[in-house]
């Protein structure tokens, strides 16, 4: 039935929607660029991410800021222009030393640390540091168990700290994260995601995806959140939002596609369910109540 409505919409909506769709695997290459996508993080996090917390946090202040999921640190390197201090966890060996050498001027000097491991495997004296901003970027979508996870992180909060997450609906045209497809047709194909499990999986092999690969996107199908799942999930656990914000195009599609950043529009985001399919992007700012 989801993949039903997101067809129809695909075909009503021609204006909204096709921008979204992807030309051909090239403009895919930044991601086996780490040095381009290590930019594009900063200058997403410099120009859209710090303007949409700064408001809420005494920024002024030397902030300890904690992003999980760092990846390469792009993001973290436009917080530590500003005089914070950070800290990174990342699960990948390989993005944790890439951050280091990217930015190991600022880790000489104290003021970054890049922490490799599982969030979930860290020890008990993390939680003596407080932070006073936790970033998670295009990461909630990939964690199981989240209303758990997003339930500790209140053991990381100082008082008055926030919380930034940024992600894609799930049910946007390339929530999947198909894009990364081998296959030109299926990694410009939107909405296929939404099959049923079994369904999905049955294209992917037929149109040769490796099982590696296949294993992943099915992973990240399991782990797919909606808004209004994020807002049933932060309610539940004493959130409230100081800020929101959802995108059509969503800001880092500036520089990966040459794209322009536009918000979504009033009425899409005030219909529930609906806007999940023609949101690229949600921003939102959280504090415990």
């Amino acid at each position: 039935m989801a993949f039903f409505i997101s067809s129809i919409l695909f075909i009503l909506l021609p204006s909204h929607l096709i921008i979204f769709v992807p030309q051909n695997n090239h403009m895919f290459e930044f991601h086996k660029d780490k040095q381009r996508y290590f930019e594009m993080q900063y200058r997403t996090s410099r120009e859209y991410i710090i303007p949409f917390v700064k408001p809420f946090l005494e920024y002024q202040n030397v902030l300890e800021i904690l992003e999980i999921g760092c990846a390469e640190a792009g993001v973290l390197k436009a917080f530590l222009e500003d005089g914070h201090r950070c800290t990174g966890v990342e699960l990948s060996t390989s993005r944790a030393e890439l951050a280091r050498s990217f930015l190991n001027k600022e880790i000489n000097e104290g003021k970054l640390e890049i922490i490799n491991k599982n969030i979930f495997e860290l020890e008990d004296n993390i939680y003596d540091q407080k932070f006073n901003l936790i970033i998670l970027k295009d990461v909630i979508e990939h964690l199981p168990k989240q209303q758990e996870f997003i339930r500790d992180l209140k053991k990381f909060l100082a008082p008055g700290g926030r919380i930034f997450f940024g992600f894609p609906p799930w049910q946007m045209p390339f929530g999947g994260h198909q894009q990364i497809c081998k296959s030109k047709f299926l990694a410009n194909l939107p909405y296929f995601h939404l099959f049923p499990t079994s369904i999905y999986s049955g294209i992917l092999k037929l149109f040769g995806e490796r099982d590696k690969l296949i294993d992943e996107l099915i992973e990240i199908k399991s782990c797919g959140i909606s808004i209004e799942r994020f807002n049933r999930i932060t309610k539940a656990e004493g959130f409230s939002a100081d800020n929101k914000i959802l995108f059509l195009i969503n800001p880092i599609y500036q520089y990966k596609f040459r794209l322009s950043v536009r918000k979504q529009s009033k009425l899409i985001s005030g219909i529930p369910y609906l806007r999940n399919y023609l949101t690229t992007a949600v921003y939102y700012l959280i504090k415990p109540v």
